[in-house]
């Protein structure tokens, strides 16, 4: 109940920003966009929840907000490293592999090759059902670790 409470309530908040983010990027910086805006929107929805569960489950083990901010730069910031921010195929060969154990690296494929390359879901499948993938996962856990860590 209380990690579906979070979703539910955090999701919401995550459609709206969808919403903006999505908007403002047609509306004021005019990207163009060569893909669906459905597509769009739903990826962003999906990187949206398998954030909230992989913050909902690094809450578990922080017993402060501190503790909390203290996971930021060890979980967040190398997820952006991955997603394409610097070219993966340039960076030292035993960092390569790292990038396919963050979510962030399959969202951000399959957002490129919607909004830049004018691909379709169905050719990006093996992205989305990777972050899908990894939004169950963090799900499980949090579900096995919040009966283990927390007093619900």
């Amino acid at each position: 109940e209380i990690i579906s409470g979070y979703l539910l309530g955090y999701g919401i908040f995550a459609i709206i920003q969808t919403l903006l983010i999505v908007g403002y990027s047609l509306i004021v910086f005019k990207i163009q966009i060569l893909g669906s805006i459905p597509a769009i929107f739903l990826i962003n929805l999906l990187i949206a929840f398998t954030a909230l569960a992989l913050g909902l489950l690094i809450s578990t083990f922080a017993n402060t907000e501190f503790q909390m901010l203290q996971f930021i730069p060890i979980v967040v910031i190398p997820q952006i490293f991955f997603t394409g921010l610097i070219p993966i195929d340039h960076m030292l060969g035993w960092l390569q592999p790292i990038a396919h154990i963050m979510p962030l690296y399959y969202g951000a494929n399959a957002l490129t090759g919607i909004i830049a390359k004018g691909q379709s879901l169905a050719v990006l499948y093996p992205d989305v059902l990777a972050l899908f993938g990894f939004f169950l996962l963090f799900l499980g856990l949090n579900l096995l670790t919040m009966r283990k860590y927390r007093q619900v």
